[in-house]
């Protein structure tokens, strides 16, 4: 085998693995979740409507979700205060972690903790906006 037919080989090799590896990161870890009825905050559970979003069994940190919900259904819940959006794949539009992260920094939109430790070491956060649409994620707690 000459060095040239190697060298091909490898880079073609190396070319599929690198798509494959890529497409999997992207797509292949998330589950897509629609039509969600309700969800636990605080333990008791608040209808939604519109539900779209991603999860995945390799980590509870691919929790996202995007909702429309009764702003009032959240009084009395507890605030949130370091409420930091995780990003999504490119696909999943209706998730702007930018804009939400912006519109809880200038009180556009209101944070809450619907669930502390709801995993090991991961709270779930519900952002709602006046309007009623819904953001939520999971992010790390303090024991991380």
């Amino acid at each position: 085998m000459s060095g040239k037919t190697l060298i091909i080989g490898m880079a073609v090799f190396l070319t599929v693995f690198t798509v494959a590896l890529y497409l999997t990161q992207i797509y292949g870890f998330y589950q897509k979740v629609n039509d969600l009825p309700s969800i636990t905050v605080e333990g008791r559970e608040v209808a939604v409507s519109n539900y779209v979003g991603l999860d995945a069994t390799s980590s509870g940190l691919k929790l996202r979700g995007c909702f429309n919900v009764d702003p009032a259904d959240f009084e009395g819940v507890t605030l949130f205060d370091e409420a930091v959006p995780l990003g999504t794949p490119k696909w999943f539009d209706c998730y702007d972690p930018p804009q939400i992260h912006a519109d809880i920094l200038s009180g556009a939109s209101t944070a809450y903790s619907v669930a502390v430790n709801e995993l090991d070491g991961l709270d779930r956060v519900v952002v709602v906006y006046p309007d009623g649409r819904a953001y939520m994620w999971r992010q790390l707690n303090e024991r991380y």
